[in-house]
């Protein structure tokens, strides 16, 4: 779904903002609500509900995650699913405190540092995008029995239901879902389960609108949800995904599945004009420098040159540039290597990056200098939601690219996950979004690759503000750290935060992407005029964002996507 976004024009010296409200195809009640006591957004209708749904049944925020999960895994398979991982940012309001969980997808034990390359030591990228070597061992479905049996209210199977009747009944092929068929056709026509599943008898992607079940999953979801997390990770479903991995010449085994833990990390935390942000750690980056962005930023007070001015842009983007370079450098999974997130977020070296960004022209990425640390010991999907007693949870969860593998287990419906992308096969190496790879991210067993996923929470005072998050790679980062500026620093309604056009500039490749509607031309002439490399394009983003306002939440679902924001 296309959507024409958000219009800002700049009046006079003061920079006083005219918003204009973004058109879609659908209204935008679909895309924003208000409400009391619950609220859930996420990128899809069936999603949205069924977390609501959970309430409405007596249940409380977990139950809704939960069946969230589920619902998401049914109703986007091209992003995530239960043969993929995920994270989950919640913050108990009660306790006053943010936990963070990693149920992201593992290296198998016969993962090796070299697994990917060719006897002269090439990169093989499409060994590790393509096909059943590409798939990490998922942890999805543990991480969700394991948090329900901790908080859940509600009975297990109560929360897998909705997914379950989703599956069976089917919904309508939506254009994003198409886009992602036709893109991947390819790959997707060597699996038999994919042909039978998502393509017609004549081998062609249906038409939109056409109704897609998911029989398999619905079967496989019943075992989960009568099992347990054993009705995934033991039994004939873990038997079927291993024999059709090992099949197809990967390296999955039952001692994979069966000895998968989830792992509860301490957040990082940064504070931002006056704010508290919480986001995700290591192994995901990207917490680490959706901070990384804001606090080089503070010093500047980018408000007083207006969204999307030419300083604003120019200014976001160096900081970008910085953030992704020490991505590239330092970050990895912490239960391998000493990652130095403590001095990454430390004060006086953001401090330093932020006084050596150039506030006159551009700096090219090969003339960029890395700061020593303090020294001291498109696709994806995410949804987020709160209730009547302040808690949040802000979950972002993958199969990475869109099918991941492009390999269904046999007679499961499961598809699988193609993570193994998300390691460096080599240091220096690109990954499938163009990330640059670093030595902490090589391949290693039991090892969980790099991530950009970003779901974030604030607080101020020990109440909740915001809670957001998004799909789209490294992207997530520069999205989910411009809806925050948009918010905090512009002062932006949130619906017009989320809307705003937006940028993104990752180091490698040295380009500062503008997407659709793009920039003014007077803008866009100065940013070029500064030395930035500008490209216009998309970034894939699809914020899910809820904002406490006075005694209301105010949910806004991405309006670029066919999300639904409700509440009650």
């Amino acid at each position: 779904m296309r959507a024409v976004l958000l219009l800002i024009l700049f009046i006079g010296c003061t920079h006083k903002v005219k918003i204009v409200a973004p058109t879609v195809q659908e209204p935008r009640a679909r895309h924003e609500a208000k409400a009391a006591s619950q609220m859930v957004t996420s990128q899809g209708e069936a999603t949205t509900k069924a977390a609501l749904r959970m309430f409405k049944e007596g249940g409380n925020i977990i139950d809704a995650f939960v069946a969230a999960s589920f619902a998401i895994s049914v109703e986007r398979p091209h992003s995530t699913g239960i043969g993929g991982g995920g994270f989950l940012i919640y913050f108990s309001k009660k306790e006053n405190k943010v936990y963070a969980f990693d149920f992201r997808e593992i290296a198998p034990l016969r993962s090796t540092k070299t697994m990917y390359l060719n006897a002269k030591g090439d990169a093989q990228p499409k060994l590790s995008q393509d096909g059943a070597l590409a798939v990490a061992t998922p942890g999805l479905v543990r991480g969700l029995y394991e948090l329900h049996q901790k908080w859940g209210k509600l009975p297990w199977k109560s929360t897998v239901t909705p997914a379950i009747e989703l599956a069976q009944k089917g919904f309508p092929l939506y254009d994003a879902l198409h886009l992602a068929l036709e893109a991947r056709q390819d790959v997707l026509m060597h699996d038999p389960e994919m042909r039978k599943i998502f393509f017609t008898d004549e081998g062609k992607v249906p038409r939109p609108g056409t109704i897609i079940r998911q029989e398999d999953l619905a079967k496989t979801l019943e075992l989960i949800a009568s099992q347990g997390d054993k009705g995934f990770y033991d039994g004939k479903v873990a038997k079927a995904i291993v024999n059709t991995v090992r099949k197809r010449r990967g390296i999955i085994t039952h001692r994979d599945l069966k000895t998968y833990q989830m792992k509860e990390r301490e957040p990082v935390m940064g504070e931002f004009k006056g704010l508290k942000v919480f986001s995700m750690p290591p192994p995901s980056s990207g917490g680490v420098h959706v901070i990384q962005i804001l606090k080089m930023l503070e010093p500047h007070n980018i408000a007083k040159f207006g969204p999307q001015s030419t300083q604003a842009v120019h200014l976001t983007a160096q900081s970008m540039q910085r953030a992704f370079m020490d991505r590239a450098l330092y970050l990895g999974d912490p239960d391998f290597n000493n990652i130095p997130t403590k001095e990454l977020l430390d004060e006086g070296y953001l401090s330093e990056l932020s006084q050596k960004i150039d506030t006159s022209e551009a700096i090219k990425a090969n003339k960029l200098k890395a700061v020593k640390l303090p020294y001291e010991s498109d696709d994806t999907t995410h949804f987020t939601i709160a209730d009547e007693h302040g808690n949040l949870v802000a979950s972002t969860q993958t199969i990475n690219g869109w099918f991941g593998s492009g390999v269904i287990a046999k007679g499961t419906g499961i598809v699988l996950n193609n993570e193994m992308d998300d390691f460096a096969q080599k240091v220096g190496e690109l990954n499938l979004f163009g990330a640059v790879g670093g030595k902490y991210n090589l391949v290693q067993p039991r090892k969980r690759p790099l991530s950009s996923m970003s779901p974030t929470i604030i607080t101020k005072d020990g109440e909740p503000v915001l809670a957001l998050g998004s799909p789209s790679g490294t992207r997530i980062i520069t999205c989910v750290a411009q809806t925050i500026l948009n918010v905090v620093e512009f002062n932006m309604p949130l619906y017009e935060a989320v809307a705003a056009t937006r940028i993104h500039q990752q180091w490698q490749p040295d380009i500062l992407k503008i997407e659709e509607p793009y920039l003014s031309s007077k803008v866009e002439k100065a940013l070029k005029e500064k030395g930035h490399e500008v490209v216009r394009g998309k970034l894939g983003c699809s914020i899910q964002a809820i904002k406490k306002e006075k005694k209301k939440w105010v949910g806004v679902s991405d309006p670029r996507g066919e999300g639904m924001a409700l509440g009650r």
